[in-house]
């Protein structure tokens, strides 16, 4: 990763020459449409029974979506499509929570329809530009388990502290500070991949490849890391969103601690790789990460 240049009818057939840019797309639009074509029903229950109905809702449309998927197709893309179409039925989901649902709801809703985009938009971007690793994974739906808690954690605090202060949870400038963080880092991080194409990976690669660059261009050279720095400030920018006091310091705290020993073990990784060439690179250009200057390599003395 950073910078190595390391779905009736004829409706039913199977698709087994699809790309899996394509299958995930019909996948994530299904899922989009089918809540979006009901959302009017929706507008009847946001008082005191919206979030039982919500979750009605979601769970008959969501089997709809793998029911058509399933009629499409097989083995693999299936699972693609699937996870696709769940992941275009939450930010569906939260389209209706911000247009329809109580203002103390709406910061969830634009949370989802980020959270949603980041995890879809890491596949879709992934299979455009290195489909030959491409995997179910690709998703990162299943990052790590700390990922899984912090992100319950958030959701939990968010619930807790909507059903105490839910005046806590209507500050519209927080909401639109994190929204742009949150957008700009995407923006950063799917520039790092568009730019360095095979050469990301979302596995700190250990062998170098015969075609492994160092990539020192485009959007890496202004950052070494730019995909560690979007990806940064987009999860800083979800807990502003959420207007989350307790994990925006959680969130800020772990993930800098995660992306400075990431950036340490991999910079570590590029030097035996790319040699003189990579610590010149590290003289021009910054990791872009706040207070974290990467791998120093250990001089022996004179």
């Amino acid at each position: 990763m950073a910078s190595l240049a390391g779905g009736g009818g004829a409706a039913a057939r199977p698709r087994p020459g699809e790309s899996d840019a394509r299958v995930s797309a019909r996948g994530f639009l299904l899922g989009l449409a089918v809540p979006a074509s009901v959302a009017s029903l929706q507008q009847m229950f946001f008082d005191r029974v919206f979030m039982g109905h919500a979750l009605f809702v979601a769970v008959v449309f969501c089997g709809a979506a793998v029911a058509v998927m399933h009629s499409q197709y097989q083995g693999r893309k299936i699972q693609t499509a699937i996870r696709a179409a769940l992941l275009g039925d939450g930010f569906a989901m939260g389209v209706i929570l911000v247009t329809s649902a109580p203002s103390s709801w709406q910061a969830f809703g634009w949370y989802a329809m980020i959270l949603c985009a980041f995890h879809y938009s890491e596949y879709l971007a992934t299979a455009l530009t290195n489909p030959q690793s491409v995997s179910n994974d690709s998703f990162l739906l299943n990052h790590s388990w700390a990922y899984s808690v912090a992100a319950a954690s958030s959701w939990a605090e968010f619930w807790l502290e909507r059903a105490l202060f839910p005046g806590l949870k209507e500050f519209s400038f927080t909401i639109g500070l994190g929204l742009l963080l949150c957008v700009s880092g995407e923006i950063i991080r799917k520039l790092a991949m568009f730019t360095a194409r095979t050469n990301f990976n979302h596995i700190v690669q250990n062998e170098k490849r015969p075609d492994h660059q160092l990539v020192t261009h485009g959007v890496y050279s202004w950052f070494r890391h730019p995909s560690y720095v979007g990806w940064f400030w987009w999860s800083v920018g979800t807990q502003l969103i959420l207007n989350n006091p307790i994990c925006l310091v959680g969130y800020t705290a772990a993930s800098w601690t995660f992306f400075r020993d990431r950036v340490r073990y991999e910079e570590a990784t590029l030097i035996s790789f790319f040699g003189h060439a990579y610590l010149e690179y590290q003289q021009r250009v910054g990791t872009g990460l706040p207070g974290i200057a990467g791998y120093q390599l250990q001089r022996r003395p004179q």
